[in-house]
């Protein structure tokens, strides 16, 4: 899985099988999933063709896609990961009633496979971990009338996440948190309560106890882990884990069990490499460092 933005469309692009509860939603195998911003007073006779439009609109002709549109601005996009289970949400509280431009859109990406009974059981504990949000946030109503949610995992995975995905699973639990916490962070990004210049992005972390971390590539207090002037855009690497063993290596975990490692690699943190993933997001990592070469740049300290 793969995932960009441009000013107005999530982008998230693979090969999938997805359940949608959206425009011209259902189950189906894809390979593309976007969640579009517009404005508040957009009205669509075919809201399904004019996601078709923006996705033909980036040269993705022939693809399986499911769509969401909002009037969310994507720069309060919240992205949460946790482990193999990816939440990416937006939402805006207007609309609890027929009038009004506001949505919760929520699409769950899963690393490891599920069978299509297990990804209708995750869209439930979506919706479950949403409610919760809403009231612990005090609102009284448990969603607004628009509000869609999207399951997808990866077609090609090596792993199972099991045959069922309620709130006591392992991915339930996961997706469950992501969504809990995402949907309230993202209401208050949307109502200006926190002001983010870009989407947040949030990993789960387990160090010192587990809690939610959200990395910004501004004022980092870790920087420069590297190298001074180097880039920061991609931090939580795209390609994790690679299990390219020029760039990292397999290292015994604190349980026993080998985990990759890529503390080492150096490769998105060049500026010249960075620039070139950002205009081409789908390059894969031989064209990486393929260009780290082309300019003379160590890939791994």
């Amino acid at each position: 899985m793969r995932f960009f933005y441009t000013k107005n469309t999530l982008f998230i692009r693979g090969n999938f099988r997805a359940a949608s509860t959206g425009i011209a939603g259902g189950i189906s195998d894809i390979n593309t999933i976007i969640n579009s911003s517009v404005p508040k007073d957009f009205e669509c006779e075919d809201p399904a063709g004019y996601i078709h439009d923006i996705i033909t609109g980036k040269g993705y002709e022939n693809d399986g896609f499911f769509g969401l549109l909002t009037a969310v601005n994507m720069k309060d996009l919240c992205i949460f990961s946790c482990g193999y289970i990816t939440a990416f949400i937006t939402a805006g509280v207007t609309n609890p009633n027929p009038q009004g431009p506001g949505t919760i859109n929520i699409i769950i990406h899963s690393a490891k496979s599920m069978p299509d009974s297990a990804m209708l059981e995750m869209v439930k504990t979506v919706t479950e971990a949403k409610t919760a949000a809403l009231f612990d946030m005090g609102y009284e109503f448990t969603g607004t009338t628009t509000d869609a949610v999207i399951v997808a995992y990866d077609r090609d995975a090596a792993e199972s996440a099991g045959v069922y995905c309620g709130t006591f699973t392992e991915p339930g639990m996961k997706a469950y948190e992501c969504v809990r916490m995402g949907v309230k962070e993202a209401i208050l990004r949307n109502e200006s309560k926190v002001v983010r210049k870009r989407p947040s992005f949030f990993i789960h972390s387990t160090i010192g106890g587990a809690h939610w971390m959200e990395w910004s590539p501004d004022s980092c207090e870790y920087y420069p882990c590297h190298f001074k002037g180097q880039a920061c855009d991609f931090c939580y690497c795209p390609f994790y884990p690679c299990h390219d063993e020029q760039l990292g290596d397999w290292i015994d975990s604190a349980s026993g069990k080998k985990v990759w490692a890529c503390t080492r690699c150096l490769l998105l943190h060049h500026p010249k490499v960075a620039k070139y993933l950002k205009k081409n997001p789908e390059a894969g990592l031989e064209d990486l460092k393929g260009t780290a070469k082309d300019y003379g740049l160590k890939i791994r300290e």
